[in-house]
């Protein structure tokens, strides 16, 4: 979460800058799972540009654990369905 940390410590920082919007966006389109045109990535430094990359990245591995606790959540709902039918 350390890019998307940074990300929003500049959005804060500086709302009026380019970046700033872009950064915006990409976060909302991410998380919106709506399209984003990678062009306007190009517009940012390279500093920023790798900040989206790790961005891009943190948001698949949240992505990926966000899942892992839904499907354990469902499997501790049917273990404890499975036992109250056992006790039956």
């Amino acid at each position: 979460m350390l890019a998307i940390k940074k990300a929003r410590k500049m959005i804060q920082a500086d709302p009026k800058a380019n970046a700033s919007h872009i950064l915006a966006e990409f976060i909302i389109a991410l998380e919106n799972e709506s399209p984003y045109q990678l062009r306007r990535l190009y517009d940012l430094n390279g500093e920023n540009f790798k900040i989206c990359l790790a961005i891009l990245n943190e948001w698949r591995i949240d992505r990926y654990y966000a899942g892992k606790r839904k499907a354990v959540k469902v499997a501790m709902e049917l273990q404890q369905e499975e036992s109250q039918t056992q006790e039956t």
